[in-house]
């Protein structure tokens, strides 16, 4: 009998070439003809009811969407992901990296995937112009690199953000500072003093900062400036956020 991920790969590819010269082709009309390849499938076949939805809904993020990290991306647990080639994948959950059981098909599905990140941001990646930074529509941040500068193929970074930022009550809960050291921080940001936030990779500077804005007057008017947006200051009514643009040859 066919493994699941040989049978995944060989209706991937139907599917694909059946699409080869098609344009502007609605969800809705990929699901059919998903529908369609898995109910000849199964006239050859025996594949249960479950099967056949994992199947469907594989076959659809493949195309659609974000491949295998789709249901990734749906896990709120996981803070991190981290493609280091395409059948290397690692997550980070609650603090802790772990190697992901699953994989791309090829470096090139992984390369295809990048493209459509950069193509839905607005942004451009080729060998001229190897790397990307780019926020995905739910305030994700990505970096993509590939070769020549990615030595051994496409390499894919997605850092994700809570739903709802993270207080100063809730960095106190977990012990990330003291009760004084939080309260000189709020008198120092009501008085509007100058504060320099700064940190590795992944230590937190934008939750921390995400917090101590709560204690940002009312009535101040407030402009944020970001490489990719990911502050998420709220209660400020008069706020105004921007997102720098990537350098053009203009």
């Amino acid at each position: 009998m066919e493994k699941i991920s040989d049978l995944l790969y060989r209706l991937r590819t139907e599917l694909t070439q059946k699409l080869e010269n098609t344009w502007d082709i609605s969800d809705e009309e990929i699901l059919e003809m998903i529908d369609e390849l898995l109910l000849e499938e199964k006239k050859k076949t025996y594949l249960s009811l479950t099967r056949l939805e994992n199947l469907k809904k594989e076959l659809f993020q493949s195309l659609r969407k974000m491949d295998v990290l789709e249901e990734l991306l749906e896990d709120e647990s996981i803070t991190e992901i981290m493609v280091n080639r395409w059948d290397r994948i690692f997550i980070e959950r609650e603090g802790r990296l772990s190697r992901w059981e699953k994989s791309f098909t090829s470096p090139e599905k992984l390369e295809d995937v990048i493209g459509q990140i950069a193509s839905r941001c607005n942004r451009v990646i080729n060998t001229l112009q190897p790397v990307v930074d780019a926020r995905l529509s739910g305030g994700e941040r990505v970096n993509a690199v590939i070769p020549p500068v990615a030595l051994d193929g496409p390499v894919l970074t997605i850092r994700k953000f809570p739903q709802e930022p993270i207080t100063m009550k809730k960095l106190l809960e977990l012990g990330s500072l003291t009760k004084e050291a939080a309260d000189f921080l709020a008198k120092a940001v009501a008085a509007g003093y100058t504060i320099l936030i700064g940190g590795g990779t992944g230590s937190g500077k934008t939750t921390f900062l995400n917090a101590l804005s709560h204690y940002i007057p009312e009535d101040q008017r407030v402009i944020t400036i970001e490489d990719n947006a990911e502050l998420q200051i709220q209660g400020i009514p008069n706020l105004v956020r921007l997102e720098c643009r990537q350098a053009n040859i203009e």
